[in-house]
């Protein structure tokens, strides 16, 4: 049974009258089946899937974004990937079923797979804590992207989270030093790392796994640092003001690639990524090949530098940053600034005394 969203009404019922149509049997017994009608009828879906689904609004995009038959992590590793190995624990305090991670091979290339993964059904949910992470989670990430970093394996990661795991264990147990730890490490890794946001990125635990040297994003994924609801009862203390919190917080796929919070867009098929899960397959696997063949040829060196300048280059407008590629970086603007800033404070109390005697010998030019 198909669970269509709340502005999906039309399409539930061209697609309950094409059932019918191609249901041999009625009220009076066998009947011929109209090919003509259901061919029509099938392009007027189609056409209606493509007119609402490329004008959604913010809110609109967040609740296919968390749709219930979406495809998860799970199904991605397991059919985009080969030989893949589970790899569990992070070897301070127990295993954390809702982030899966393991060793696997993407085209004959050896490469470390982490995906949040949320759960099919009740069970499977709250068995994988609905996506969020402890820190235990997150120190299983660290202690195996080191071991990508190790053997010079590239790093795949699958976002869909609504965020970090707010509980009192959870915090107890560091959740925020976690997180942090987590996103130090990916920003050191010498190793070619990609993010695909496939349904909700939400907050922290969404960014510890997505400062990678590029960011993907289905096209009806959100990205956030908060959920709307969450904003909207903050803001206007109305949870009910979802869609004015979804349009302020600039959450779309299309509006963060303006912003460059992004590297790219994988389309989705229309209807979203669950009414063709082959076709999101394909996307997404063009997708990570070609930006880890962008990749490949670029030194350690290099590929730090060029994740560490992407991300200082978002929020920068133009003339205040160089692009990324020219001879003059952002990590080397930082770094001479800090020298020069270093420099003034060493010689403080000089300039002082310098800029004193400058006064001095004035007020006696002026009064003699």
């Amino acid at each position: 049974m198909k669970n269509y969203l709340n502005f999906e009404t039309d399409i539930k019922n061209l697609e309950l009258e094409l059932e019918q149509l191609k249901d041999p049997y009625n009220q009076e017994g066998l009947s011929e089946v109209n090919t003509n009608k259901i061919s029509q009828l099938q392009t007027s879906i189609d056409s209606k899937l493509k007119e609402i689904y490329s004008n959604l609004d913010p809110w609109q995009t967040t609740l296919v974004a968390r749709h219930e038959n979406r495809p998860k992590a799970k199904y991605f590793i397991e059919n985009l990937f080969t030989d893949f190995i589970p790899l569990s624990g992070d070897r301070y305090y127990a295993e954390d079923k809702s982030v899966i991670a393991g060793l696997g091979k993407f085209e004959k290339v050896s490469v470390l797979i982490v995906g949040q993964e949320k759960g099919e059904d009740l069970e499977t949910r709250i068995e994988r804590n609905f996506g969020m992470m402890r820190p235990e989670g997150y120190r299983k990430v660290i202690r195996l992207m080191k071991l990508a970093d190790k053997f010079n394996i590239p790093v795949i990661s699958f976002i869909d989270t609504p965020g970090a795991y707010p509980g009192v264990g959870a915090e107890e147990r560091g959740q925020a030093e976690a997180i942090a730890k987590t996103i130090e490490c990916s920003m050191d890794l010498g190793v070619p790392t990609i993010s695909i946001i496939i349904g909700e990125g939400g907050s922290g635990g969404a960014v510890a796994l997505a400062s990678s040297s590029k960011v993907l994003m289905l096209s009806n994924a959100i990205y956030s640092v908060i959920s709307p609801e969450g904003c909207a009862t903050i803001l206007w203390r109305d949870a009910s003001k979802t869609l004015e919190a979804a349009k302020a917080m600039k959450l779309s796929a299309k509006d963060l690639f303006n912003l460059r919070v992004i590297d790219e867009i994988i389309d989705e098929p229309a209807g979203g990524a669950h009414r063709d899960r082959d076709l999101t397959l394909e996307n997404i696997k063009s997708s990570i090949e070609k930006n880890l063949n962008s990749l490949q040829n670029l030194s350690k060196d290099e590929i730090i530098n060029h994740r560490k300048n992407k991300f200082l280059s978002i929020g920068r407008g133009d003339g205040f940053s160089k692009q990324l590629g020219e001879e003059t970086s952002l990590s080397m603007k930082v770094t001479i600034l800090g020298n020069l800033k270093n420099k003034v404070l060493l010689f403080k109390k000089e300039l002082y005394i310098f800029f004193a005697a400058i006064v001095f010998f004035a007020f006696l030019y002026f009064i003699l």
